[in-house]
């Protein structure tokens, strides 16, 4: 059960309520089924819509000033020194879930050398390691009972793990400045 609410949160068509640890009027954030760094979550507008264009002027304010607010927590809650902020706007720029939603790493110095540098997140957003729709997909199949290999070094967590994390995550946003 999610820590901030009892109401079904859709990210495109899948259910993520358990994921979700901040709630605005307009604005939703969550855990990551499968983060790139620790600490990667996501902000979307609580409506289903496909494209960033789509959003009304009050939806745009508050999914930023949410990603914002979000992107704060994160980087003091995992110690970093910066973020990467990043949104695929449609399928082609690689949205892999037809729902805007902006990626908050939170990353350090670094991090990425083992992957050739700080730029090699935007490979890994663009990739099979960012395909948040596959995962989810997955994750969907998981639970009707019909195995699915896994051959990737990082491993969908649980959610038993992301409902963990979205609990810890929903006490640091009390504690956060508005």
């Amino acid at each position: 059960m999610s820590p901030v609410t009892t109401n079904p949160i859709y990210f495109g068509t899948f259910l993520v309520t358990p994921q979700v640890f901040h709630l605005t009027q307009y604005s939703v954030a969550l855990v990551n089924l499968k983060p790139l760094l620790p600490g990667h979550v996501l902000v979307s507008p609580r409506r289903v819509t496909p494209r960033f264009s789509d959003l009304t002027q009050i939806e745009v304010t508050d999914l930023f000033l949410t990603v914002q607010r979000v992107g704060r927590m994160v980087e003091r809650v995992f110690n970093s020194t910066s973020l990467n902020i990043a949104m695929q706007d449609g399928a082609a720029a690689g949205q892999s879930v037809p729902h805007v939603h902006t990626h908050i790493i939170p990353r350090k110095q670094s991090d990425l050398e083992h992957k050739g540098g700080s730029d090699a997140i935007y490979g890994m957003l663009e990739g099979e390691d960012g395909d948040i729709g596959r995962h989810l997909h997955e994750r969907a199949r998981e639970r009707s009972k019909f195995p699915i290999g896994e051959d990737e070094e990082r491993m969908p967590r649980t959610e038993q793990e992301m409902s963990a994390e979205a609990e810890m995550l929903a006490r640091e946003m009390a504690f956060s400045d508005v």
